[in-house]
């Protein structure tokens, strides 16, 4: 047997594909912005994104969060960091190389509000041009099949004429505020009536909220801050940072309690400085917070600090203030205090008793020293027990335990898209109140004349109104009434 093979002549172009599968990829810009328009104003897109961003939300609410504007220097992070690890241990870096101490401010998180926010408006501009027009440009005309099979109809009849009994629809649905479009074709007359005709626009208005409300913490997580462990001790001055140029003294601290224990009362004096100036002064508690420019400090919580002097080997003092024993250690029996000493590549942590606690090692007017290496997980390369006022060598350091003191811990803050998260939340309470306290009630009525008067149909759609049923059937009653009214006064007459 011979085998043909036939070669293709010079110059003749190869055949098209007969399957496409061979072909070029041929994807239109129309296409591609139809399929992300669907994409977007998707029921399903906005629910995953809301849920995604829930979940990062949780996340950062469950964890310390990093101060705004503290990752552009790394020394002070790095500093912030080691205040994190007596309270998450070994897990610290595992969740900052994730990014769990920054969430609000990470590209994903703001990733999914910028498409979050993008769906909103795309369903938002969806659904606007078809609310327009049902509201301004209404369906006044509907065939008899509809008054057969609308959930809520009458039919009535009258001896009356055609406007006549025109006349007493009108008045029932006048008497309820409705707006009526009439119009008329021969002895036939198409009657539409509307009430709440705006309520609708209540789902666009909530959308928009939203939108709003994204756009404000965008804004707010961008240019603001907020420290939720802002501790000063009594004494000490501390500064606020975030490019602020503030820093906040505390000048006192009084608690009061009730008579289980519990705290009925506690305030803090404070003073703000800007720049070495005093810019404000006040005293604070939980419910009456101070603002300074565009920075707000709120009361939050307290605790025990200790007064702390350490000096070099040449003498030079180096930290010389209050250190807040705010965190607790692992086996809840100890209160817990960082100085970072950059200076000196040391980390240097004051312990002692929680509150209510009995310390066997740490008696009355001590406190517990233990210094490690920066970033190391190590063993203390020096630890003793200090008692007041008595200085000792530690590591190449004059440590001093100077006396026991309270601290105060505050929220400070910054939100310049405050106005809009509350502006969106005003419209979010509109728009919710439109659609369930003012839902659009729609009707129609069909009045044709007959041989011995008219006839006179009425229908409504009920959608998400309980109480249009009702209403619907005072309404009829009251058409059917007024019609077989002229009836009998016919009769009377004739």
């Amino acid at each position: 047997m011979t085998d043909t093979v036939r070669s293709a002549p010079v110059g003749r172009s190869d055949p098209e594909p007969s399957d496409g599968l061979d072909g070029g990829l041929n994807v239109s810009p129309m296409d591609i912005g139809e399929r992300l328009w669907h994409f977007f104003i998707s029921m399903k897109t906005g629910l995953v994104l809301i849920l995604a961003l829930a979940a990062l939300g949780f996340v950062g609410t469950m964890l310390v969060q990093a101060p705004a504007g503290l990752q552009g220097d790394p020394q002070a992070y790095s500093a912030w960091m080691e205040t994190l690890r007596p309270k998450y241990g070994g897990w610290t870096d595992i969740l900052d190389k994730l990014g769990m101490f920054s969430v609000f401010t990470s590209v994903l998180f703001r990733g999914i509000m910028v498409l979050l926010m993008t769906s909103v408006l795309a369903c938002s501009a969806n659904r606007a041009p078809h609310l327009w027009k049902l509201t301004v440009h209404p369906r006044t005309d509907m065939s008899e099949s509809f008054f057969e099979h609308a959930p809520l109809n009458m039919q009535a009849t009258g001896p009356v004429e055609p406007t006549a009994a025109t006349d007493i629809v009108k008045s029932a649905f006048g008497r309820r505020h409705f707006r009526m479009i009439v119009h008329e074709e021969g002895d036939t007359i198409h009657l539409y009536a509307d009430h709440f005709r705006w309520g609708p626009f209540g789902t666009v208005i909530a959308h928009l909220s939203l939108a709003v409300i994204l756009i404000g913490v965008m804004v707010g997580s961008a240019f603001g801050f907020r420290n939720n462990d802002f501790a000063v001790a009594v004494g000490s001055t501390v500064e606020v940072g975030n490019n602020t140029g503030l820093s906040v003294e505390a000048k006192s601290f009084s608690d009061s309690y009730y008579t289980n224990g519990s705290p009925s009362d506690y305030a803090s004096e404070l003073v703000v400085y800007k720049d070495g100036q005093q810019v404000g002064a006040s005293t604070i508690r939980v419910n009456q917070p101070m603002r300074v420019g565009d920075v707000t400090f709120y009361q939050s919580y307290f605790g025990a600090a200790a007064a702390m002097k350490i000096a070099d080997a040449s003498g030079k003092v180096l930290v010389e203030r209050g250190v807040p024993l705010e965190w607790t250690s692992s086996d809840g029996t100890r209160a817990v205090g960082l100085i970072p000493l950059p200076e000196a590549g040391l980390n240097l942590y004051v312990l002692g008793p929680k509150s209510g606690e009995v310390d066997p090692e740490i008696k009355a007017g001590q406190m517990q020293v233990e210094i490690y290496k920066a970033g190391s997980e190590g063993a203390a390369i020096a630890s003793q027990v200090l008692t007041q006022g008595a200085p000792a060598e530690l590591a190449g350091l004059t440590v001093t335990f100077q006396r026991e003191r309270q601290f105060t811990g505050l929220i400070a803050a910054r939100d310049p898209g405050s106005f809009l998260v509350w502006l969106g939340s005003f419209l979010l309470i509109v728009g919710t109140a439109l659609v369930f306290f003012f839902p659009v009630r729609r009707a129609w009525a069909l009045i044709r004349r007959r041989p011995d008067g008219s006839i006179v149909h009425v229908a409504a759609v009920v959608r998400h109104d309980v109480g249009f049923e009702a209403d619907f059937k005072r309404l009829t009653t009251e058409i059917e009434q007024a019609l077989a009214g002229q009836a009998q006064t016919k009769e009377r007459i004739g």
